[in-house]
C-alpha cells in the first residue's frame, strides 16, 4: 500500500510538471469533487462488505461503461454482450453484472437510453463509490466486470453469429422514419453515411485533454467530394456525419447531406442513421461503431495503423494511407510499414520519429473503393482475374497472427478484403 501511494504522489508531481497551472487547477476541482462526495465513499464501504457477504450464493460484479467516446460505448458495450451469450468471461455462479456511466459527458443520450433497456445501469454517483471502494480490499478482482477480450474489436467473429442486441422501439422507427423525410429522403431511398475524423470533436467536448498524439488519424473532408457525387449519381444519399467538424463538405450535389453542420443533428438521428445505412465510409473513428454492432457494411479509408485493420467484419473493405520516408523520396511498402514498427503506432511522433510522413487516400482511391462497395452490394461488381492473387499476396504480408502487449491477438478470422482498385495501381507495394 506505501508503493501504491507512492506511486500515486510521484504520477501527480510529474503531470503537474508537464501540464502547469492547468493541471493544478484540475486537480484542486478534482479533490473538492472527492471531499464533497466523500459521503457516499462512506456509504459504499458497508455496501462492498453486504457484496462479499453474499458472494457464495451471488456474485455481484460492477463495470465502469466507457461513456464519453461512442466507439468504445456501443463496440465495447456489444461486445461484452456478444461474449456473455457466448459464455465468455461469464461466471459460472449464479450472478448480476451492474453498471454505472463511468465518464462525463455521455457522448449519446439515445445510445444510453437503448442500453439501459438492457443492461442494469445504476446510478454513478451510488455505484463508483462502491466499485473504487471494492478495489481497496484483497480479493475485489472477482467482483469487477474488466474488459472484454480486446475491447472494441471482434477477434472472436462474434457478430456474425449473434443477432445486435440494441432495437428501435416502434416509437422510435416512427421518429427515425419521420427524421429521414426531414432530411429530403424519400421512403425506401438507400442512403450511406460518412464519417470523417478531426480534431473538433476532442477539443470542443473533451477539453482539458491532449489529443493531438492521435492526429494522424485526421483526413480533408474535401477528398471525399468525388467519392459521394458519384454516389448520388448512383443513387444513393449521402450523409456526413459529425458532432462537431471543422469544415462544411463542399458539394452542391442534392443527395448530399451535410448532418454535420446543417442543423439537423440530434443524438437520436446519429444511431438511427448509423444502424440503417446500406454501409458506412469511415477513417475508423468513433462513429462508425454504430454502424459496426448493427451490422452494417463499412468502408475504411486512409486506414492507420495499417495493422488495426477490422478484419473481421463481413462485406467491408479497407485501404490505408500511403507511408511515404521522406528522406529516402519515395513511398515504403507493406512488409516495411510492419518491419519498421509503425505497423501498429498509435502515436503522431512515432511517424515523425521514423522518418515517416503519411499521406491520405486520393480522391480517385477513395471513390474506387466506395465504388467497389456499391457495386459489391448490388450484385454488379466484376473483379480482374488477378484479384484473388493480388488479395492473397497482401493477406500473407499481414501480420494476421499479431498480438498487443498483453498477448492477446488483435485479429480473428480474416473477412474484410483490402480495396481491389488500390491493390491494382499498387503491386510494387505488395513486397
Amino acid at each position: 500500500m506505501v508503493m501504491s501511494v507512492s506511486t500515486f504522489i510521484q504520477r501527480q508531481i510529474t503531470q503537474i510538471r508537464q501540464g502547469g497551472s492547468f493541471v493544478v487547477f484540475r486537480k484542486i476541482k478534482q479533490a473538492s469533487q472527492l471531499l464533497a462526495n466523500l459521503p457516499f465513499y462512506i456509504v459504499a464501504v458497508p455496501v462492498v462488505g453486504v457484496i462479499r457477504l453474499i458472494k457464495p450464493w451471488l456474485l455481484v460484479r460492477i463495470g465502469g461503461l466507457i461513456s464519453s467516446r461512442i466507439g468504445h460505448f456501443a463496440a465495447n458495450t456489444e461486445l461484452y454482450l456478444c461474449e456473455r451469450d457466448a459464455s465468455i468471461h461469464r461466471p459460472l455462479q449464479r450472478h448480476v453484472d451492474l453498471f454505472y456511466m463511468a465518464y462525463k459527458p455521455i457522448c449519446n443520450r439515445q445510445l444510453a437510453t437503448m442500453w439501459k433497456r438492457i443492461l442494469r445501469i445504476w446510478p454513478a454517483w451510488f455505484l463508483a463509490p462502491v466499485a473504487w471502494v471494492n478495489q481497496l480490499f484483497p480479493g475485489g478482482a472477482v467482483h469487477e466486470i474488466g474488459t472484454n477480450i480486446q475491447h472494441d474489436r471482434d477477434v472472436n467473429n462474434l457478430l456474425d453469429r449473434i443477432s445486435p442486441h440494441l432495437q428501435f422501439t416502434i416509437k422510435e422507427e416512427a421518429r427515425g422514419e419521420a427524421g429521414l423525410r426531414n432530411m429530403g429522403i424519400p421512403y425506401g431511398s438507400p442512403f450511406v453515411c460518412l464519417a470523417v475524423r478531426d480534431s473538433a470533436y476532442l477539443e470542443t467536448h473533451l477539453k482539458g485533454n491532449d489529443f493531438s498524439y492521435h492526429n494522424y488519424r485526421d483526413t480533408d473532408i474535401q477528398n471525399y467530394v468525388l467519392a459521394i457525387d458519384e454516389l448520388a449519381d448512383y443513387g444513393y444519399y449521402v450523409i456526413r456525419m459529425g458532432v462537431q467538424v471543422h469544415q462544411a463538405i463542399n458539394s452542391n450535389n442534392i443527395r448530399v447531406i451535410d448532418y454535420a453542420t446543417n442543423g439537423m443533428r440530434n443524438d437520436f438521428m446519429d444511431i438511427y442513421l448509423g444502424a440503417k445505412c446500406e454501409f458506412c465510409i469511415s477513417v475508423g473513428t468513433g462513429f462508425d461503431a454504430i454502424p459496426y454492432i448493427f451490422h452494417r457494411p463499412i468502408v475504411y479509408v486512409n486506414m492507420v495503423p495499417l495493422g488495426y485493420l477490422f478484419t473481421f467484419l463481413k462485406k467491408s473493405i479497407g485501404i490505408t494511407k500511403h507511408h511515404y520516408k521522406v528522406k529516402e523520396n519515395r513511398e515504403i511498402s507493406v512488409t516495411e510499414i510492419f518491419s519498421l514498427g509503425i505497423g501498429f503506432s498509435v502515436l503522431s511522433s512515432d511517424y515523425e520519429s521514423k522518418g515517416i510522413q503519411l499521406i491520405e487516400n486520393t480522391p480517385e482511391e477513395i471513390r474506387d473503393v466506395v465504388i467497389e462497395m456499391a457495386k459489391r452490394l448490388n450484385g454488379s461488381w466484376q473483379p480482374h482475374e488477378d484479384d484473388e492473387v493480388l488479395q492473397n499476396r497482401f493477406w500473407k504480408i499481414f501480420p494476421i497472427n499479431a498480438v498487443d502487449s498483453k498477448g492477446i491477438r488483435l485479429h480473428g478470422e480474416i473477412w474484410t478484403r483490402f480495396g481491389a482498385q488500390f491493390l491494382r495501381n499498387n503491386p510494387e507495394w505488395l513486397c
